[in-house]
């Protein structure tokens, strides 16, 4: 399936699409590309919340604003996911977990990307409402749905039926 379909299939049956993804070996280059592509789409959701800020407070110009968060986005944060998928696979292995590093790092980014529409739905209500209830329940609603996701990709990856070879 199409990488579009299997985000729109991940909110059905998330463990089959994280089953199907994973598939029978193991593709770094894939990984890697699932990764950027999510940090890119939730960089694209936080412009109109930027140009907001920095029309509200114009001390900090816009194009600071964007220079910080495409830095986040693009460096710092797939650091921190690798970080958080290898913290999750060692706990998967105390508690019986045979799945590969690959297939634990698969689990995380995909969920992220799967994640990624609510994202960009949180960065357009951030935009037009600013700060309030609102932007708080989305903002909560894309956490948990990025957890959910996660928890059940790592448990597929993790515990699923077959793993790919490490």
């Amino acid at each position: 399936m199409s990488v579009s379909r299997d985000i729109v299939r991940t909110y059905l049956a998330p463990r089959e699409v994280m089953r199907r993804r994973i598939g029978d070996t193991v593709r770094e280059d894939r990984a890697l590309v699932i990764l950027y592509v999510g940090c890119l789409l939730v960089f694209v959701s936080q412009l109109p919340r930027l140009s907001r800020e920095a029309y509200l407070d114009p001390s900090i110009p816009y194009d600071a604003r964007v220079s910080g968060a495409l830095w986040a986005w693009i460096i710092f944060v797939p650091l921190a996911f690798y970080a958080i998928a290898a913290v999750a696979h060692i706990i998967a292995r105390l508690f019986g977990g045979r799945g590969t590093w690959f297939t634990a790092r698969m689990g995380l980014f995909w969920a992220f990307l799967a994640s990624s529409p609510l994202w960009l739905l949180n960065g357009l209500v951030q935009a037009f409402m600013g700060q309030g209830a609102e932007a708080t329940f989305v903002s909560g609603l894309c956490l948990a749905v990025f957890l959910v996701f996660s928890v059940f990709g790592l448990r597929e990856a993790e515990f699923g039926p077959a793993s790919p070879a490490q």
